[in-house]
């Protein structure tokens, strides 16, 4: 029988239960509930802090108080996703998968702040501080003046920070972070969500920027709860390809700026360095452009990225057809083929249909629909589209090829890099002719089959 006044808390997802059981009922993990005292119910609330209330202390939405100025680390790349660079007392979330670089990231981060003049120090719960030394040795950091800890009790790094005054902090990771207030082991729901909003309290307090390392589970979610998410002012992913050398550095959410940015990283024996032009990194520049490919002119966060869509169509030995598509949704290309089926009269039964984005980056606009289409017509009829054509627009379900937002800056950066053709929603009059680009503008995606089967180019 459950006692009065306690709970029961999954340590996998955070459910709280009234009694304890051998089975989370929520998410159905085993010996996972551990018991926590709880609240004060609802209406309760506990005298002040020296028996006397101070009341709310409001203050106007005009404020003649400038901003503190943001602390630019000196990595292009990663002060763009945060905004413009890292405002000082905020809370930033860094996740991504095991051996993906965030450690090496954030080391290069705190050592080109250090040398700017800034205070920094980097705190790991995972390794000695040696292990960091020689990390900073083969990247070429040693001489950068960081300071460096290596601790898991929350008390302790807590007091530490208290005692010396830091610009940009860094953790890594919060999953190993513990606190003597509560029983639950380190990494565990109660424990990861104490130590974060212990963490933001104090970079509020102080006007210091903590920069939080947090682990994802196999579906390639946050671990913890997802109260940390809300926590913090900023979430960003940091994603990579096995077999790419390619990173990129993706803005979940972002209290300070826009969301949605990228910046793009190539690993190497000296670290991660920054791509400043990533359409050049995804194209394949080497000969003529075969049947099955058409390059996306894409829109990520501000910044236009031209990627190479690749497609194949081949005859199916089984007697199911493979649908396979890396880098791109699968409903999206489901839907694209029925279109194509249905609007086009190009028939997939029967047919294996692969679809991948070159270079490993992930595409998810919904401008990237003409580009898909262009690919798998180009691989279905066997011919090449154009070296010097760029692809884009929306498909919808009628067979209508929509408009897109930013059709100039795609422009743009294709005139930039050679391309002299667009195959694009006909509703851009006077953006083609700015940019240099010659559009082939089409109002419906059979206009756009039968351009890339008969080779209608102007």
């Amino acid at each position: 029988m459950a006692r009065d006044g306690a709970l029961y808390v999954c340590q996998t997802c955070g459910a709280a239960q009234a009694k304890w059981s051998g089975r989370c009922p929520a998410c159905g993990a085993w010996n996972t509930l551990v018991e926590e005292s709880a609240s004060a119910p609802p209406g309760a609330l506990k005298p002040a802090r020296g028996g006397k209330a101070r009341g709310l202390a409001f203050e106007d939405l005009e404020s003649q108080t400038p901003a503190p100025p943001r602390l630019i680390t000196g990595m292009a790349e990663f002060d763009r996703v945060c905004g413009g660079g890292v405002v000082p007392g905020s809370a930033l979330l860094l996740a991504g998968d095991p051996g993906v670089g965030k450690s090496t990231l954030l080391l290069q981060v705190c050592a080109e702040s250090a040398r700017r003049g800034a205070a920094c120090a980097y705190i790991s719960g995972e390794e000695a501080a040696e292990q960091i030394r020689g990390r900073a040795q083969r990247l070429g950091l040693a001489d950068a003046p960081v300071r460096l800890a290596a601790e898991t009790a929350l008390r302790e790094i807590v007091d530490g920070l208290k005692r010396e005054a830091f610009d940009l902090v860094v953790i890594d990771s919060v999953q190993t972070l513990w606190s003597e207030a509560h029983e639950a082991g380190p990494g565990s729901v109660t424990q990861v969500r104490a130590c974060t909003a212990e963490l933001v309290r104090l970079a509020k307090r102080r006007g210091v920027a903590i920069i939080l390392v947090g682990h994802v589970t196999k579906d390639g979610q946050i671990a913890g709860p997802r109260l940390i998410e809300h926590l913090v002012d900023a979430v960003l992913a940091f994603e990579g390809e096995r077999g790419y050398p390619f990173r990129i550095l993706r803005g979940v959410k972002n209290r300070f700026g826009a969301t949605d940015e990228i910046g793009v990283f190539e690993m190497g024996d000296a670290g991660l360095a920054e791509v400043r032009n990533p359409s050049a990194l995804f194209l394949n520049e080497g000969g003529d452009r075969a049947a099955g490919a058409a390059v996306f002119a894409g829109i990520e966060g501000s910044r236009p990225v031209l990627v190479e869509v690749q497609a194949l169509v081949s005859p199916s030995v089984y007697g199911t057809p493979r649908r396979t598509v890396v880098g791109w949704d699968s409903g999206r290309l489901a839907m694209v083929m029925a279109v194509l089926e249905a609007r086009c009269g190009l028939g997939f039964a029967g047919r294996d249909v692969y679809l991948n984005v070159a270079g490993g980056l992930r595409v998810s606009e919904p401008a990237a629909d003409l580009a898909a289409a262009a690919a798998l017509a180009s691989s279905a009829l066997d011919v090449a589209l154009p070296q010097d054509c760029v692809v884009f627009g929306e498909i919808s379900l009628s067979g209508d090829v929509r408009p897109v937002s930013r059709t100039e800056s795609r422009l743009k950066e294709a005139a930039k890099l050679g391309f002299a053709r667009a195959l694009a929603p006909a509703a851009a009059p006077g953006v083609a002719e700015s940019s240099g680009v010659r559009l082939n503008g089409v109002h419906r995606l059979t206009d756009a089959v039968t351009r890339i089967g008969e080779g209608q180019w102007p």
